[in-house]
């Protein structure tokens, strides 16, 4: 299980995001558990982008019935896959069936160069506005989109 943690004073982690939290209650307090801990690339920049996938869902799945019996965290990964793909970040393979797979090409640190995140990011925000904001005419929705900008 990978879950994204931000490091506070006196040595505490915390989750960085809703959904981690609700993930790490299945743990027991006062356990020990054994973790691989990596730092991620700017790390306020890296919050940004997660608040903007975590604002997208939350617009996408106000607008979509029969989430409700969803698991959040698997359909937030997926859509998070979804929005990187029609971003234009896949690599595409051909499966032995001959069905043509197309997987989102990896986020992480060790994955990608800042620069490179930075290019991803412009073109998921083009990516959200075309196939998750398209008709949206609610202001306030709009300006808290355009502060991702």
């Amino acid at each position: 299980m990978q879950i994204d943690l931000v490091k506070h004073p006196g040595g505490v982690f915390s989750p960085a995001n809703e959904t981690d939290l609700e993930r790490l209650q299945r743990f027991k307090n006062g356990e020990t558990y054994i973790a691989e801990i990596k730092l991620t690339r700017n790390p306020a920049f890296h919050r940004k982008v997660m608040a903007f996938f975590g604002f997208c869902f939350a617009h996408w799945c106000a607008n979509r019935a029969g989430l409700e019996h969803m698991d959040e965290h698997s359909q937030f990964d997926r859509f998070r896959k979804d929005l990187t793909i029609l971003a234009g970040f896949y690599v595409q393979t051909v499966r032995l069936n001959g069905e043509v797979r197309t997987e989102a090409q990896s986020l992480a640190y060790a994955s990608m160069e800042q620069e490179k995140f930075e290019r991803v990011y412009k073109a998921l925000i083009n990516a959200a506005i075309k196939h998750v904001f398209a008709g949206t005419t609610d202001p306030t929705i709009l300006n808290r989109l355009q502060s991702f900008f």
